[in-house]
């Protein structure tokens, strides 16, 4: 994170770290006992700011939401320059465990342990745990709503995620560089093993990384003073952030989210921007549910890149630190030959939702401050969520469903989330060894979603799902 901060300094002439009003850090979880970082970093900077602040949790709309406030304290006149980071270092944090434990090193452990609580929940109790058991949730009911075949939807993530991979290529703060087809991201091989239904290992993020990016905000007046050239001045428009429930078994639907809808189509409206006019999208790429909804929210055509910096798997994904990259390759990207920008960010368990806009030129519908909470709108279009039943026998119908898979490709378990007869939602499992509704649930030969079943309670209080279908 110093490293950044002094890189952002040097590019902008130099001067700006010993004299930040604010710094702000998106939380880290590779070494849990340095937190909090903020003042830390401050006195590592040389920097003494009068408003320090660290995120609360680890989210990958934070970079998103800091940048939104900072320039409406600016806007405000409480402050006239900040600074925002992030960084991950999760791949030596896992390596210093693998050696402390003597086991095979994996910073996907350390993001599933910072998803679980100490007493598993309900869906916990069932394998939905870290963000890579629920994304599959949103992929497989928005594909069914899509009217997408299975072949379809997988098609539609390889082309997207090899576009992901060229950007990153091309991009010096990417973490893999090296460009992949559309076929090596949708075949399964032992090399991009399933991790959840339909996803195989090239498709999701990338969290074995060590990584840092940060940017400078300021006052226009205060960048005029500090000298900067027009040829490298990026302005910033205004936001729009909404948030779903944070438990996602208490959504209304999996097949679109009313947050994301209105981040998107709300940040438009303030900046007065139509879709025709924007240049580059960083349309945030966990999984790819995420764009892919967010595409067919805004209109992007699936031929034009979804990113500047290259998609959590290739570019990297630092936890709740990837859109401070998107940012400053955003920033790079606009000062070379483009006009504007629109960033869109996504956190938790596709939860958070924040967009912005990035413009070459001064936007002049923006105003600040101006308030980013359009919560309400959300909430007024969101459908009322099913009541959750834990426990539960009798007919109902598949909702959505995901299967996970051990490292070596084997099954370990299918998870279906159910409606009940009289309209609840409740959870249940598919064995590994259930082989028959395993093939069902994977095949494509017929799509799963809206299928009859039954939900029997086992002797260990566990709900097995037994389908109708055979």
């Amino acid at each position: 994170m110093v490293e950044a901060l002094r890189t952002a300094d040097a590019d902008a002439g130099g001067g700006w770290l010993t004299n930040l009003d604010s710094l702000a850090v998106v939380d880290q979880i590779s070494f849990r006992d340095l937190n909090p970082i903020a003042q830390g970093l401050a006195d590592a900077l040389g920097a003494s700011p009068t408003h320090i602040e660290q995120t609360p949790i680890a989210s990958g709309d934070s970079p998103i939401l800091l940048l939104n406030q900072a320039a409406n304290r600016i806007g405000a006149g409480e402050i006239k320059i900040a600074a925002i980071v992030g960084g991950e270092a999760l791949k030596t944090a896992a390596q210093r465990a693998a050696e402390k434990l003597g086991t095979a090193a994996s910073a996907q452990n350390a993001s599933r342990a910072a998803s679980t609580r100490k007493t598993p929940n309900f869906r916990q109790r069932y394998g939905l745990t870290a963000p890579v058991d629920v994304y599959p949730l949103y992929e497989n009911a928005s594909r069914a709503a899509f009217r997408q075949t299975l072949a379809e939807g997988q098609h539609e993530s390889a082309r997207m995620w090899a576009q992901l991979s060229e950007m990153a290529a091309k991009n010096e703060g990417a973490w893999i560089r090296t460009s992949q087809s559309i076929d090596s991201i949708e075949v399964p091989t032992a090399s991009n093993r399933p991790i959840a239904f339909p996803y195989t290992k090239l498709m999701v993020a990338n969290s074995s990384v060590n990584q840092g990016a940060g940017f400078i905000v300021a006052s226009l007046a205060e960048a005029r003073r500090y000298g900067i050239a027009d040829d490298r001045l990026v302005y910033v428009g205004n936001g729009a952030a909404a948030h779903e429930c944070e438990d996602p078994i208490g959504r209304d639907r999996y097949d679109r989210s009313a947050s994301m809808e209105v981040s998107i189509r709300r940040t438009l409206e303030l900046n007065n921007v139509e879709v025709d006019g924007i240049d580059l999208v960083e349309l945030y790429s966990c999984f790819p549910c995420v764009p892919k909804m967010a595409r067919r929210i805004l209109g992007w055509p699936v031929d034009r890149p979804a990113t500047v910096f290259g998609g959590l798997t290739f570019g990297g994904g630092p936890i709740g630190n990837y859109m401070s990259h998107a940012v400053v390759s955003m920033v790079q990207r606009l000062r070379e030959d483009q006009r504007l920008g629109l960033l869109f960010a996504n956190g938790g368990f596709a939860t958070h939702n924040h967009s912005i806009i990035l413009s070459r030129e001064p936007i002049k519908a923006a105003i600040f401050p101006r308030s980013f909470d359009f919560q309400a709108d959300a909430d007024a279009r969101r459908g009322k969520p099913p009541p959750v039943v834990e426990t539960y026998s009798g007919p109902a119908t598949i909702e959505s469903y995901t299967v996970l898979y051990e490292r070596d490709g084997s099954v370990k378990h299918g998870i279906i989330v159910a409606r009940t007869a009289n309209g609840s939602r409740t959870l249940a499992k598919v064995p590994a060894e259930d082989s028959q509704t395993i093939n069902f649930l994977t095949s494509g030969e017929v799509e799963p979603i809206g299928s009859l079943g039954n939900v029997l309670l086992s002797k260990d209080e566990i709900q097995i799902w037994q389908s109708d279908q055979f």
